[in-house]
């Protein structure tokens, strides 16, 4: 509940800031703001499993092919009560994996050909679950619907600076002083929401994972292993679908202010509460 009620709240001041953005420039601003909104999350909510599995060039994978993968899966989503997602493999070499897909009858699961390779079948048990409980709770819609959102207020924020510096506006638009701060400072405040909401679905998809198999250690020894491997094994995984894995794939790269634009908790963090038991 916590998590939830603290997600509907970041969204809402996402699309508070676009709505915003948008009455800068009149009220035809606001309403060409509030259709462009609808359009992106629209196209997110039908297309971001496509994207997500076209990005990581993954390939669905049958039984017969890696049998374990689909015991594992069939187990979960009896104890869950969800239908089968479709499995797929990617040939990233990183240990990773994500979920996709905008509910429980259209998802899809995908692990990397480094997981299989380094992981226990206990250890991707436990990954797997949290991946469902990704599923269930609709994360990838919430997820998806925060980063179109971000995107387009930074589209928009690029237009208003180059017609703030250009000075190309009508008489009745804003300040172009306005204008100009607003366009750096709400992509950044669009950035920050989006990667809190990601963290906190995070934290709750751990939870889940660890009540569905009565046990946090799979889950929290996989994090371990996959932390460790992210921070040496680089990943062409592109930087707006990162959100989506189980861990940051691109961990190893530096960036300044890295809690603030973290797109996943920290790892010490999600490791001392699944093994503390505060999941029960």
């Amino acid at each position: 509940m916590k998590n939830g009620v603290k997600t509907a709240v970041l969204l809402a001041a996402l699309a508070g800031i676009i709505m915003l953005f948008g009455s800068l420039f009149g009220r035809g601003g606001l309403t060409i703001a509030f259709i462009i909104s609808l359009v992106m999350i629209g196209g997110s909510y039908f297309f971001s499993d496509k994207l997500a599995i076209r990005s990581a060039r993954a390939v669905e994978v049958s039984r017969e092919q890696i049998p374990q993968y689909y015991e594992i899966m069939e187990e979960l989503t009896g104890l869950s009560n969800m239908p089968m997602p479709k499995l797929y493999v990617s040939p990233e070499q990183q240990p990773n994996a994500f979920a996709t897909g905008r509910g429980p009858n259209h998802a899809a699961v995908c692990v990397t050909e480094g997981l299989l390779k380094t992981l226990s079948w206990g250890e991707i048990r436990g990954v797997l679950a949290h991946e469902l409980a990704h599923v269930r709770n609709r994360d990838i819609l919430t997820g998806s619907i925060a980063a179109m959102i971000a995107t387009t207020i930074s589209y928009a924020a690029n237009m208003a600076m180059w017609g703030g510096l250009t000075g190309r506006r009508r008489s009745e638009d804003g300040n172009p002083i306005i204008l100009l701060a607003f366009a750096i400072l709400a992509p950044l405040a669009a950035g920050m929401i989006q990667m809190a909401i990601s963290r906190s679905r995070e934290f709750e998809a751990d939870r889940a994972a660890a009540r569905t198999l009565n046990d946090g250690e799979p889950l929290a020894s996989a994090l371990e292993k996959l932390h460790g491997y992210a921070q040496r094994i680089p990943s062409s995984v592109p930087p707006p679908q990162a959100s989506h894995y189980i861990v940051n794939p691109l961990a190893n790269r530096k960036v300044s202010f890295s809690n603030l634009f973290a797109t996943h908790p920290q790892a010490e963090a999600r490791i001392a509460a699944l093994r503390s038991g505060e999941w029960r």
